[in-house]
C-alpha cells in the first residue's frame, strides 16, 4: 500500500535532516506502529505520508520517494487535497468541529458534493457504527459534538475520517489524551478498522504498539533502526538499540 524509498526530510532547507534515508514498505489492511523516543522523527514521517508537512513552512524539503498505491505522492499531477482524502489523519488531541455530531461526520461528504439527505443519513450512521459510537449518540445527533466525552470526541474524529472512505488512516498518538477506558475502546476500534483500512499509528506506548499493530518500526535520531513483525521486534529484536528502548534502558 505504501512504499517509502530512501526518504530524508528537513525543516530548514536541508541544513539538518530530521529524517535520514528511511526505506520501508507498509502493507495493506494491516496496522503499522512507529515507535521511538520523542524527537526521533516518527510523527514527521507520518505527516510526510499525506503531505501535511507542506502546510508547515516553505523551507521544508523532502528527498526520496513515497508511493501510495503505486503513485508518487509528490508527482506533478498529484493534488495534495485529493491525496488527503485517500490518506486521512486522526490527531493526538481530538479536534471535533464546533458543530453537531451529525454535521461533524457529514462535513467531508458535503465538501465532496453529496447533498441528498438520505445519502448523508446512511453515511453518517455507517461511519458512527464503524467508529463504535452509534449506540451512544444515535438519539442526540443534533447536539454539539463538544458535549461528548474526550474518548467519544476522538471516536467521532475517527468517524469523520472514515466517512469519506480513505484507503489509509494515519493516527498520531490518538490515545495520549485519553483515560485508560477510552484508550481501550479506541484500541478495539483500531483492531476492527484494520479489516477495511491500512492504519499507521505513532505511539509512545510500547504496550499499545504490541497490542494493536501487525508491524512495528523503531526510530532513533531520525533513522529507522529496525522494522518487522511486531511479535518479532518486541520478543527477539535484531538491534541492540531496539532491545534497549523496548526494555526501558532509554527513551
Amino acid at each position: 500500500m505504501i512504499e517509502i524509498d530512501d526518504v530524508s526530510f528537513s525543516y530548514d532547507r536541508g541544513k539538518t535532516n530530521t529524517l535520514k534515508n528511511i526505506s520501508l514498505d507498509i502493507l495493506e489492511k494491516q496496522v503499522t506502529s512507529f515507535i521511538g523516543p520523542s524527537g526521533c522523527g516518527k510523527s514527521t514521517l507520518l505527516r510526510c505520508l499525506n503531505r501535511m508537512n507542506d502546510l508547515v513552512d516553505t523551507s521544508c524539503i523532502t528527498n526520496g520517494e513515497i508511493r501510495i498505491m503505486g503513485h508518487d505522492i509528490h508527482g506533478k499531477d498529484v493534488d495534495a487535497i485529493e491525496l488527503r482524502k485517500q490518506v486521512g489523519m486522526v490527531f493526538q488531541k481530538y479536534n471535533p468541529f464546533p458543530k453537531s455530531i451529525y454535521d461533524n461526520v457529514a462535513y467531508g461528504l458535503r465538501i465532496q458534493g453529496i447533498k441528498k439527505k438520505d445519502q448523508l443519513d446512511q453515511a453518517v450512521e455507517k461511519s458512527l457504527r464503524g467508529a463504535a459510537l452509534w449506540d451512544e449518540v444515535k438519539d442526540r445527533l443534533k447536539d454539539s459534538a463538544l458535549g461528548l466525552s474526550g474518548g467519544q470526541q476522538q471516536r467521532l474524529c475517527i468517524a469523520r475520517t472514515i466517512a469519506v472512505q480513505p484507503r489509509v488512516i494515519l493516527m498520531d498518538e490518538p490515545c495520549s489524551a485519553l483515560d485508560p477506558i477510552a484508550t481501550a475502546k479506541v484500541e478495539e476500534l483500531i483492531t476492527e478498522l484494520r479489516q477495511e483500512f491500512t492504519i499507521v499509528i505513532v505511539t509512545h506506548s510500547m504496550q499499545q504498539a504490541s497490542r494493536v499493530s501487525d508491524h512495528t518500526a523503531f526510530f532513533y535520531l531520525g533513522e529507522l533502526i529496525e522494522y518487522g513483525p511486531t511479535d518479532r521486534v518486541f520478543q527477539n529484536p535484531e538491534q541492540k538499540r531496539t532491545e534497549d528502548y523496548i526494555s526501558g534502558r532509554f527513551g
